[in-house]
């Protein structure tokens, strides 16, 4: 984990407030000028023109002057000079929930994937939700066990977008259960933190690699470089794993964290 960011990455967990006070959705227009343009991109959903239109519905209740629909459903439409265009033009994009492989296999390696990269890497805001919070890091959690120990062998994963390197990102973490699954992942490369995020939380991310914990749950951090030793690699799969010397964080709002130092924060606030 080397590399500079240059923009924010606001990753949410899912189910996150939409009605209240809706802190996290509430830092976009903390972060905007009334001038700047925020896009939501419906490519993870089947229903883009409900979620667009609910989420768009939110963000000007909170105070975004300028929200733009996009509706990627295919490859063409991906490589649309005229979606590109908008997302040139954003200052923010949104990705919903839906599906991660959607996003990915829809949106690699098009104009619009470009733009999306090149808008972060000049200092934009990218924010997504549940698979759209999967689908951040350079590998992502697409398939794996809900509320069952930590198995070998049961996770499904796949390169995402790779705007965070060195980490995989899990979503609606604790109440899902999903804490065994992303065990074996980090077992499986103990160089990768794992980062499980609550619903209605976010992990938000600055330029300089650090991030704070947003929202009314918990960020869970599975750090593999202490491990010990591990059976992942040995045979007889579905077995369940083995693993000593693992280091785990559970970080609340008032908490962060450095990336590349892989050193807790306590922050003054919780803003």
């Amino acid at each position: 984990m080397t590399e500079k960011a240059r923009g924010y990455l606001i990753i949410i967990g899912g189910a996150e407030d939409k009605k209240g006070d809706s802190i996290i959705l509430r830092q976009a227009p903390k972060m905007l000028s009334s001038e700047d343009l925020l896009t939501i991109l419906t490519t993870a959903t089947e229903k883009p023109k409900e979620a667009g239109h609910d989420y768009k519905e939110v963000f000007k209740r909170l105070g975004v002057k300028h929200v733009e629909i996009l509706n990627i459903n295919t490859r063409d439409d991906a490589d649309n000079e005229e979606n590109a265009d908008i997302i040139k033009k954003s200052k923010c994009i949104f990705m919903t929930g839906g599906d991660q492989l959607r996003i990915t296999s829809i949106l690699g390696g098009t104009r619009a994937c470009l733009e999306i990269k090149n808008l972060y890497e000049n200092g934009g805001i990218i924010m997504g939700t549940s698979a759209g919070a999967s689908v951040m890091s350079s590998t992502m959690v697409v398939q794996g066990n809900d509320n069952e120990p930590a198995r070998k062998c049961t996770l499904k994963m796949a390169p995402g977008l790779g705007l965070l390197s060195g980490a995989i990102i899990d979503q609606h973490f604790d109440q899902r259960g999903r804490f065994g699954r992303l065990l074996c992942g980090v077992a499986e490369n103990p160089d990768v933190l794992g980062i499980g995020i609550d619903e209605d939380t976010a992990v938000k991310l600055f330029p300089d690699l650090h991030f704070e914990v947003i929202g009314s749950n918990a960020v869970t951090i599975i750090d593999g470089k202490s491990i010990q030793s591990s059976n992942v690699s040995e045979l007889n799969p579905n077995e369940i794993l083995a693993i000593m010397g693992v280091t785990v964080h559970t970080l609340p709002q008032g908490y962060g964290y450095e990336l590349q130092n892989r050193k807790v924060l306590r922050l003054k606030d919780g803003d």
